[in-house]
């Protein structure tokens, strides 16, 4: 299964008073394995961003002068989120934001169109009734790590995200049943995925040698023979 965690970055709260979206961050998850794959991308809005805005992400208006327009991208983004499941954390804020893009460089699609739309927060509501359930509140509950998050972006934010929505539909499960009798505690809860550090050490690749690659083969043909057909070792090994 194919899903991409998105968030954006806007000018401003509302596309129909002609806000629009200046950053868009996206990571690639497959059958719930980050892959790397990100889309990441600042956009120039031809229009002033407001002062309420830029506290909440950082980005200044000089900051975009010389970044392309939405219009410049959309087949590249399109094609990256096309069939795909969108993992958005409050998902009608951003979609009605994609949304108001498609329409102006008129590319005749809206994200309903494109793939499916999954909102975390309706998901942490239904998981946390009555708790806050921003992200910064997911990640104090689920122990991910945010100490990088003191302004919003785009990218940063579908990370945490990712992390989140591993740890809230799944994760790594503890069970602890009996390790809080007395209290009556047997809560099972999800932990934050660790991810492995990009410079840790290769693993190290311990080959056959030839006398085990004999007897390999040896097993092998005996399995053909009691089969009548060539095993399925064999088959991937002549592929």
């Amino acid at each position: 299964m194919r899903q991409i965690v998105l968030d954006t970055e806007t000018t401003g709260l509302e596309p129909q008073d002609g806000h629009r979206i200046i950053e868009i961050g996206c990571v690639e998850l497959i059958n719930r394995r980050l892959t790397g794959n990100n889309f990441h991308q600042y956009l120039q809005p031809d229009r002033e961003i407001d002062a309420g805005a830029i506290e909440v992400h950082g980005i200044t208006n000089e900051f975009l002068v010389d970044k392309p327009r939405f219009q410049d991208v959309v087949a590249d983004f399109v094609s990256y989120i096309r069939g795909a499941e969108l993992v958005i954390h409050n998902a009608p804020f951003d979609v009605g934001f994609i949304n108001h893009e498609l329409t102006l460089c008129a590319h005749g699609q809206q994200v309903a169109d494109l793939c499916a739309v999954l909102d975390t927060l309706l998901m942490a509501r239904k998981l946390h009734p009555g708790q806050k359930n921003n992200l910064d509140a997911l990640c104090r509950r689920y122990e991910i790590d945010n100490s990088r998050r003191d302004l919003h972006g785009a990218l940063l934010d579908a990370e945490i995200l990712a992390d989140v929505y591993l740890a809230m539909t799944g994760g790594q499960v503890t069970l602890s049943l009996g390790s809080n009798l007395e209290t009556g505690d047997s809560t099972v809860r999800a932990e934050a995925p660790r991810r492995l550090a990009d410079n840790r050490a290769p693993l190290r690749v311990i080959r056959a040698d030839p006398e085990e690659s004999a007897a390999h083969q040896s097993r092998l043909q005996a399995i053909a023979k009691a089969s009548g057909r060539q095993s399925v070792w064999e088959a991937l090994e002549n592929q």
